[in-house]
């Protein structure tokens, strides 16, 4: 196997201790821990799929819900749910696939899916193929030019902000259209605006204690793969276009600079290590920030919530761009019923038959159709979380960002194998020098670079 198997085997180990596996070995009953349908057992007669996913306890409730509509479409097939926290389900996927015992149907990790494609965990094919409605072109995972999976959900990144505390502070909202974005500078000038100490005084005031700060102007998410959009912004890259070679060029080393300068040098964003994909709830969420950039997943953030939310375009460095990215829905390698584990997914794929999760506020739709009206309406104006934002913003912040692809560009993950090492295994844990000021991002990536090259050969 490659090195991406070595080193989520490792991880494997950990998860056995806790017991994982055990919830995985259900034979013909629902896993333990997985999201029973009423009444618990399978329909006799019955073919039993297993779906696996990650998620918060409204997401899987959501997702459930789908699950039940499906198993009560037909009486062939029976699926149950198999929840797994999201940091342990590399490797609890990766443990099942070494035993023989994987779901059927399920979520897979997109820093993971070349990599997997190319170990057979996963059904190796186009399973679009010759659709007359297919997804956005961008969200498909393409190994050497072949596409090998496809984002069930699409997701960009925009400005989330507090209604309120723009509105306490008198500053005007972010903007929401692409023609009207912030330069990087405009931000920092409007962040300043928003960012207290104790005493009240903000970055311009001349006694503005940086050690005492009680509200933050923004925070720029440093969850590792996030910081990809900057680099593009900034004129820089993080890999070829091919995904066979690792760029981090000068542009992209600054970009990455200015994002950490937020709060090493202007004083307007918290400290936060980077090294938890927690940037919506440890800033906007936690009360102390005025503003903080996320991809459009927040919409479901925003329903669980009575903070008065709203959503503006991301600002741009050099050039407007965006990264899109999405979770897969894969047939996993090791079914032991494909024909059913294909209904399955055809249905499971079909918008109409997922919109609770759209309607959520968790998944923009992928199929291109739903980037038309009448159906733009109905998952945007119609849509409760959407609204509130309101629905007119986002339609221009988020939505028609994603449809311009000469801004909105796929994640490297997209098309480089092997970035779980890459941006999690090595680049995560190494920026953090960087994020405390301790080393510059140029120090970091050069000291990291070689690792990086090696990841990349597999």
């Amino acid at each position: 196997m490659k090195k991406i198997s070595k080193i989520i085997a490792l991880l494997c180990m950990a998860v056995m201790i806790f017991g994982f596996i055990a919830a995985c070995d259900g034979g013909d009953k629902p896993p333990a821990g997985g999201g029973d349908t009423p009444g618990g057992d399978i329909p006799d007669g019955r073919v039993h799929l297993v779906y696996s996913l990650w998620g918060g306890p409204q997401e899987e409730a959501d997702m459930q819900a789908t699950l039940d509509e499906f198993n009560n479409s037909q009486d062939k097939i029976w699926v149950t749910a198999l929840s797994i926290p999201n940091e342990e389900y590399a490797a609890v996927i990766q443990t099942m696939a070494t035993g023989g015992n994987m779901p059927d149907v399920g979520m897979a990790n997109e820093n993971l899916i070349i990599g997997w494609a190319r170990e057979g965990m996963l059904m190796r094919e186009d399973l679009f193929a010759g659709a007359a409605d297919r997804p956005l072109e961008y969200l498909a995972f393409k190994d050497r030019g072949d596409t090998v999976a496809w984002s069930q959900a699409n997701e960009v990144l925009a400005i989330w902000f507090d209604k309120d505390k723009f509105d306490a502070a008198g500053v005007a909202h972010p903007p929401a259209t692409i023609g009207t974005a912030w330069t990087w500078d405009e931000m920092i000038e409007v962040a300043k605006q928003l960012t207290f100490d104790a005493n009240g005084n903000t970055p311009n005031d001349a006694d503005f204690d940086k050690d005492n700060i009680v509200q933050y102007g923004i925070y720029v998410n440093q969850w590792t793969w996030q910081l990809e959009v900057w680099a593009l912004s900034n004129g820089g890259r993080w890999f070829s276009e091919d995904g066979t070679q690792i760029i981090f060029d000068d542009a992209a080393i600054e970009a990455m600079q200015m994002v950490y300068d937020l709060h090493l040098v202007h004083h307007v964003a918290p400290l936060n290590d980077g090294t938890a994909d927690n940037g919506f709830w440890s800033s906007l969420g936690a009360g102390n920030v005025a503003m903080c950039t996320e991809g459009q997943w927040a919409t479901g953030f925003t329903g669980d919530t009575d903070i008065d939310y709203g959503v503006g375009v991301l600002p741009y460095m050099k050039e407007k761009k965006n990264i899109a990215t999405g979770g897969a829905v894969v047939i996993w390698g090791g079914t032991k019923h494909p024909a059913e584990a294909r209904e399955f997914y055809d249905w499971f794929t079909n918008t109409d038959n997922n919109f609770g999760i759209i309607e959520a506020g968790w998944w923009m739709p992928t199929l291109q159709s739903w980037y038309k009206e009448p159906l733009l309406t109905k998952w945007i104006d119609d849509v409760a979380v959407r609204a509130r934002l309101p629905a007119s913003a986002y339609r221009t912040a988020i939505m028609e960002v994603a449809l311009d692809t000469n801004i909105t560009h796929p994640t490297g993950w997209y098309y480089t194998p092997y970035t779980v090492d890459i941006i999690n295994r090595i680049m995560n844990p190494a920026l953090v020098e960087a994020i405390n000021g301790s080393k510059t991002v140029k120090e970091v990536i050069e000291d990291i670079r070689p690792a990086m090259e090696a990841a990349l050969a597999g």
